[in-house]
């Protein structure tokens, strides 16, 4: 008997260490505890001091749930994935944090969250609930900065649901907490769960600025709306179904433009935005460099480790460039193991200097395999093409002059960068560890017109070795 006690409480222990919630770190566990239990609280606090419910409350809240419910049904339907980051469901939960009773602002979101639990995406429970609590008390605190502002003389009016300006920028500035309050929530659960991420983009950019904006917009006309008439909800409807399209098509625009594997930009949308950028350059007389980071010997990895181990390096590559690199660099896969990258604003020995940091912050990498005791390792040649003041160029030529460029440097040892400057003369200089070359490096001067047909020649020829793993 009690033999069979202990191998029960043994199948308990793998079952917990199996969940996702144990392996966080302690503090984020507690965090995650203390939020959903601090929403359970008040849920039942604002439940305790509700007398009577009023028939035109209940009215209002199931409108809402049921157009809720409809959007949901629509994502489903649409085909929900990993894109749709932002949803419009604000739209019909935000009135019901203003209009009415507290208790009501606090349990909005959990049908809808457990209808997307059943009906779309299945996740981590823990991440459900604490989604739900989260988005729950950024509700309460739209509510409650709602009604105290309604008690300022200048808001009175809205007591007696005549609305004046004042009160529709209450409206307003209330949804700003409730976004505040929630993303607070979010930005420290996502911080402690994936270091990696990148949360102000995911938060903070423009495309989710402009969403969050669009989606306060309506759901203030909604809340105006039902006002007049509860019925005034299914009117809007048409408008949210539009707003979600919006909302999906956008998303798609930004994927077709991104690498899935790397997140950086694919080769097509790198090549059209550094046309752009090769023209600006030109028009204004700037310097402006391109280089090409090809990974030595990667075919080893994906040999030696696997290919789920070759694209977690590609992928720590490519954070590793981002880290090196400037905001307003173009950072993009070119193909295979190689990337591609455009310094505006930049000469020569500044994109050696940004080749350098790159070419050592790789080499500093150490990536897990899989395999204890056996971290993956990896180097980078790197060939730059600086586009010297007043010299004309197109993107194609830069990319050909880059390609020969880095075709030297692996001739020359791989692990080094080589930079050539595109002017009257092209000259480069290949280093191991750093800018400008060591005493003694080999050093070549050449025609530009030598340069580029040598490198247009070549330029396939490098692909090919990209694929074999040089």
């Amino acid at each position: 008997m009690q033999g069979s006690w202990r191998n029960r409480v043994r199948q308990l222990a793998r079952r917990l260490r199996g969940w996702q919630l144990i392996q966080l770190p302690r503090w984020l566990v507690a965090f995650v505890a203390v939020v959903v239990c601090a929403d359970a609280a008040v849920i039942g606090l604002t439940a305790a001091q509700v007398a009577t419910v009023r028939p035109h409350d209940l009215l209002v809240f199931g409108l809402l749930i049921a157009c809720s419910a409809v959007t949901v049904e629509r994502t489903r339907r649409m085909g929900e994935s990993a894109l749709m980051t932002k949803e419009v469901f604000g739209v019909w939960e935000l009135p019901i944090a203003i209009l009415l009773p507290p208790v009501f602002a606090l349990l909005a979101p959990l049908p809808r969250l457990a209808l997307f639990q059943w009906r779309v995406r299945k996740v981590a429970p823990h991440r459900r609930v604490f989604t739900a609590a989260a988005i729950s008390l950024s509700y309460g605190s739209a509510h409650l900065a709602f009604h105290e502002l309604s008690r300022m003389p200048p808001l009175s009016p809205v007591a007696a649901s005549r609305w004046s300006v004042l009160a529709v920028l209450a409206v307003a500035v209330c949804f700003g907490v409730q976004w505040a309050v929630n993303n607070l929530f979010v930005f420290v659960a996502v911080a402690g769960s994936e270091p990696g991420a990148s949360v102000r983009r995911l938060m903070f950019g423009k495309q989710s600025l402009h969403h969050d904006f669009v989606e306060v917009c309506v759901a203030t006309v909604v809340t105006l709306g039902i006002v007049l008439s509860p019925f005034a909800i299914l009117f809007a409807l048409p408008f949210v179904t539009l707003l979600q399209r919006s909302s999906r098509h956008a998303q798609l625009v930004d994927a077709s433009r991104v690498d899935a594997k790397t997140g950086l930009l694919n080769a097509v949308t790198w090549r059209r935005e550094s046309m752009s950028e090769v023209a600006q350059a030109e028009r204004g007389g700037s310097p402006l460099a391109v280089a090409l980071i090809d990974i030595d010997h990667f075919k080893d990895v994906n040999d030696s480790f696997g290919h789920l181990a070759g694209d977690d390096a590609l992928q720590a590559v490519s954070q590793a460039l981002l880290l090196a690199v400037r905001q307003h660099d173009l950072v993009g896969r070119f193909g295979g193991e190689e990337f591609s990258l455009l310094l505006p604003q930049t000469d020569a020995a500044s994109a050696g200097v940004i080749a350098e940091r790159i070419r050592a912050e790789v080499e500093g990498l150490r990536i897990d395999s899989g395999i204890p005791g056996a971290p993956i390792t990896l180097t980078v040649s790197v060939g730059v093409a600086a586009l010297g003041g007043g010299v004309r160029g197109q993107i194609t030529e830069l990319l050909a002059a880059a390609d020969a460029a880095l075709y030297r440097a692996k001739r020359a040892g791989r692990n080094r960068i080589w930079v050539t400057t595109v002017t009257e003369s092209a000259t480069a200089a290949p280093t191991a560890a750093g800018w400008p070359g060591r005493p003694g490096s080999p050093a070549t001067t050449g025609s530009l017109a030598a340069d580029r047909v040598a490198a247009t020649g070549r330029l396939h020829d490098h692909g090919e070795r990209s694929r074999i793993g040089e």
